[in-house]
């Protein structure tokens, strides 16, 4: 229960797996722009009252597992994480001026748990049987 995220009025464990990568899925995600970028998407994510449980950039995408409070939108710190890496990064290193975007438009997202979705509906399906 130590992973749940509590307030006055709600319990609850949102997780998020979520994928993006450089347009073209160009390979310069290394070095020195790596470093920046895991400095950058952990300060948005902490803006946001977010929790990063997992990231991992490789050259040509990047892997962020989040835990996020029930009021903040995934999409939102999506378009944060982008939006905010993507302008910092091209003010920090001119070579990435050449490119017209840093980000592909595209990402994926999921949401992760404690238990499978067949676990959850098997509890659910099973709630009239308890009564």
């Amino acid at each position: 229960m130590s992973n749940y995220r509590r307030n006055n009025k709600s319990v609850c464990l949102l997780n998020y797996h979520l994928i993006w990568c450089p347009k073209y899925r160009r390979k310069l995600l290394i070095g020195e722009l790596k470093d920046r970028l895991q400095t950058i998407i952990q300060e948005a994510v902490h803006e946001k009252r977010g929790q990063v449980l997992a990231l991992e950039i490789m050259p040509d995408h990047v892997h962020l597992c989040v835990s996020l409070p029930s009021d903040v939108a995934p999409h939102k710190l999506a378009k944060a994480v982008k939006g905010r890496s993507s302008n910092y990064l091209r003010k920090e290193f001119p070579s990435l001026l050449k490119m017209p975007t840093l980000w592909s438009r595209s990402y994926f997202m999921s949401t992760v748990g404690n238990v499978s979705t067949e676990t959850v509906m098997e509890y659910i399906e099973n709630q009239w049987k308890k009564v």
